[in-house]
């Protein structure tokens, strides 16, 4: 990006403070803010763009009610015009985020008949929680104020199968098996089909490695957020919520 961008252009004022009403994390953002906000304007007195008052539980049978539209083939492919486009270009709040697989199935957007601005999306192959994957939801729930986090994992998941048979794997792709090992030793002993097994488990092991992050914990405990797990199916495009 070129150094005359007027959005990198920011002021120490721009710096996020929080006061009444915050967490009381003492989190600052400054260089992250810029790409969020015009200048000279905080992340706290950007202008909501929609569901702004929803809480976490609505925000979840949001998710909820798009996923059944899309099962029954009417979806309603809200906020995807140029008006809406328009209208986000100006700032995001978000009212979902989603911690999903990189799986090319399993489009966050489309399988919660979803639009611009609506969902804060982070996607890595297994949906695990990394470092980076938890600062990220981190900011977009602080941040943007997103309301609820669902970790999103699916039938079939090739990531856990790896795990599952103990792949030999090449490059970085086992540091994704390292993470994933956790739900697939703990499903060992369950009945019923183990791959489906596995992958649920590794849904939960990643749900209670983002609420034991102090910054979503402190939102869940002022409700402010709710983190779920959600399985989905590869077959009917249902998702459900587990944990």
């Amino acid at each position: 990006m070129s150094a005359q961008h007027p959005l990198t252009n920011v002021s120490r004022r721009s710096l996020l403070k929080y006061g009444a009403g915050a967490i009381g994390t003492g989190v600052l953002t400054a260089g992250i803010a810029s790409n969020v906000v015009e200048p000279e304007k905080t992340l706290a007195q950007e202008s909501p763009v929609d569901k702004d008052d929803i809480t976490p539980e609505q925000a979840l049978q949001e998710l909820l009610d798009g996923n059944d539209r899309f099962v029954k083939s009417k979806r309603k492919n809200p906020h995807q015009n140029y008006s809406r486009l328009a209208e986000v270009a100006k700032g995001q709040k978000p009212f979902a985020s989603i911690l999903g697989c990189a799986d090319s199935r399993v489009p966050s957007e489309i399988i919660f008949d979803q639009g611009l601005g609506d969902l804060f999306v982070c996607r890595i192959a297994g949906n695990i929680a990394t470092s980076e994957e938890i600062g990220s939801l981190e900011f977009g729930s602080l941040v943007l104020g997103s309301k609820v986090i669902m970790v999103v994992g699916h039938e079939r998941c090739g990531a856990v199968d790896a795990t599952i048979k103990g792949a030999k794997v090449p490059g970085r792709i086992g540091s994704l098996i390292e993470v994933i090992r956790l739900g697939v030793e703990r499903s060992k002993n369950q009945p019923g089909d183990k791959l489906e097994n596995a992958c649920k488990a590794n849904i939960l092991v990643q749900v209670e490695t983002l609420k034991s992050s102090s910054v979503l914990s402190e939102l869940i405990d002022a409700g402010k957020l709710k983190i779920v797990g959600g399985y989905y199916d590869l077959d009917t495009g249902k998702v459900t919520v587990i944990g």
